[in-house]
């Protein structure tokens, strides 16, 4: 009996001390909210959605390796009548798959960059994360004849400094609310429904053109079909760009969060 009594106080115990460094660690994050959550509104910010009325929604799809998956993506895009779409193209995978790019162009979609190395760029010096956005720019306009102006980092990853650097060579910084998560390959059905359910109006979809997401030109056509029934128009990513507010506050500096709720729970 007190066997059952001390053990069940230390899971209490223990149950207490996570709640409350959660607790903490969303003061911390409250407190320094100027510096996470906004920076501030001068700041350059990340972009997840757009405030809007309008029922349009972006498509975007990252490649960074692989060429099985970017032409049938193309296709249904082309069967569906679907004009516009957003790719962001990692240079390295560009300079490799020519072609591929060449279809993407004169399919009239909006091309951005997904940077030169696919590491986390937070990580990375300000002078290494110059490097990498500049070069796979050079690589793109050479590429495609257009200069790009948006990028999604590698991983999604970025910091205050990434923000910053990207605005001064630039560029915005393209994230998205919706996550589709077909580069889990979790299943059509579900990949279809993560994206219908979760779509709004001025949504910015996160989709995967490269050969690891194996279930996404298939989950496509489905997915248009049932945003259409909502009455969702396709357009690019600086379509939606163009409607009156941007959410610049809904900036995330991930590795900075992440940070701080380890530090609260003593990781």
């Amino acid at each position: 009996m007190n066997f059952f009594y001390v053990l069940n106080g230390k899971k209490i115990k223990r149950f207490f001390f996570v709640f409350a460094a959660a607790i903490f660690a969303v003061g911390v994050i409250y407190v320094e909210s100027d510096n996470i959550s906004v920076f501030s509104e001068s700041s350059p910010s990340a972009i997840y959605s757009v405030s809007t009325n309008k029922k349009q929604i972006a498509l975007t799809f990252d490649i960074s390796w692989g060429e099985k998956r970017a032409e049938p993506i193309l296709k249904v895009l082309k069967d569906k009548n679907v004009p516009k779409a957003t790719f962001f193209l990692s240079a390295p995978w560009s300079k490799s798959h020519p072609d591929i790019v060449h279809q993407i162009k004169e399919g009239g979609y909006e091309i951005g960059s997904h940077g030169f190395k696919h590491d986390n760029y937070s990580t990375l010096s300000d002078e290494e994360i110059r490097k990498q956005i500049s070069t796979a720019h050079t690589i793109l306009t050479a590429m495609t004849g257009q200069e790009p102006k948006l990028i999604r980092m590698p991983n999604g990853d970025f910091d205050k400094r990434v923000l910053n650097i990207a605005d001064s060579l630039n560029y915005t910084v393209i994230q998205w609310d919706t996550d589709s998560q077909d580069w889990k390959n979790i299943g059509v059905d579900k990949i279809v429904d993560r994206v219908v359910s979760k779509a709004h109006p001025g949504d910015i979809v996160l989709l995967h053109a490269s050969d690891s997401s194996k279930q996404t030109h298939e989950a496509l056509p489905q997915i248009i079909d049932e945003l259409r029934k909502k009455g969702y128009e396709f357009v690019t990513v600086t379509d939606l760009l163009h409607q009156s507010s941007a959410k610049g506050s809904e900036v995330r500096d991930q590795a900075m969060i992440q940070k701080n709720i380890e530090d609260a729970a003593g990781l």
